[in-house]
């Protein structure tokens, strides 16, 4: 007899990437630990997966003073959770056909691993083909520019979106390691980009897709997106 699964199903996308040009850094944890316990709340399949497979680096700045969130320590001290997070599923062995969702976490890890990823491109593509929920917050967005809709046009084209700030970048000192201003990036591909003062919450909605600034829209974008599923 084959059980079929009729609850909703989200993928969390992490990086699986240490370091940026010699910068230290993995996952911002606020921006998977959210989300998770959000989609959990309502009910959700989650599924934590990362393009390497197996553990996920946390970039430590992200367990800071000030950056530490509850949602973030709770995960830290959730064994099950952590134990998803030491144990990612490898991105390439997911059949995107069966997911609701998928959320891109951040991180300036993703800087080194989501932004020129065929395996990431192709599932964000197909999931925004089948008409699904394509999300990312903070610099997951970084693998939004190689995406592209079925007619071969950019996947941003047009749409409203919002993603890390250039003035965020250099705030943090890194526009000179990352491949690329996410910012910048997305108006160049002709996005309509939107964005709330530096380190304030910003989640925009086109459609099904679902984007947000900084660590502070995690949040935000979870709820855009089980309000989308709902």
């Amino acid at each position: 007899s084959i059980k079929l699964s009729t609850m909703t199903k989200v993928v969390l996308v992490s990086t699986s990437a240490t370091s940026l040009q010699g910068h230290d850094t993995g996952l911002w944890i606020e921006e998977l630990a959210a989300p998770y316990y959000e989609f959990k709340k309502a009910g959700y399949e989650v599924v934590i997966a990362s393009p390497a497979g197996g553990p996920i680096p946390i970039d430590k700045n992200s367990m800071g003073e000030g950056f530490f969130t509850d949602a973030a320590k709770k995960f830290m001290h959730d064994g099950e959770a952590v134990g998803e997070l030491c144990h990612s599923t490898k991105l390439d062995s997911i059949d995107f056909a069966s997911v609701d969702a998928i959320f891109c976490c951040g991180g300036h890890g993703t800087c080194v691993d989501f932004h020129d990823n065929a395996t990431l491109k192709s599932a964000i593509e197909s999931m925004y083909a089948a008409d699904k929920v394509v999300s990312a917050v903070c610099h997951g967005p970084m693998a939004l520019p190689q995406c592209n809709k079925p007619d071969g046009t950019p996947l941003i084209a047009g749409k409203v979106v919002a993603g890390f700030k250039d003035s965020e970048e250099v705030a943090v000192a890194l526009q000179d390691k990352v491949p690329f201003m996410l910012e910048s990036k997305m108006k160049e591909l002709g996005a309509k980009y939107e964005s709330a003062d530096d380190w304030n919450s910003k989640c925009c909605v086109d459609g099904k897709l679902v984007t947000g600034q900084n660590p502070q829209s995690s949040e935000a974008c979870a709820a855009a997106v089980i309000s989308i599923l709902s």
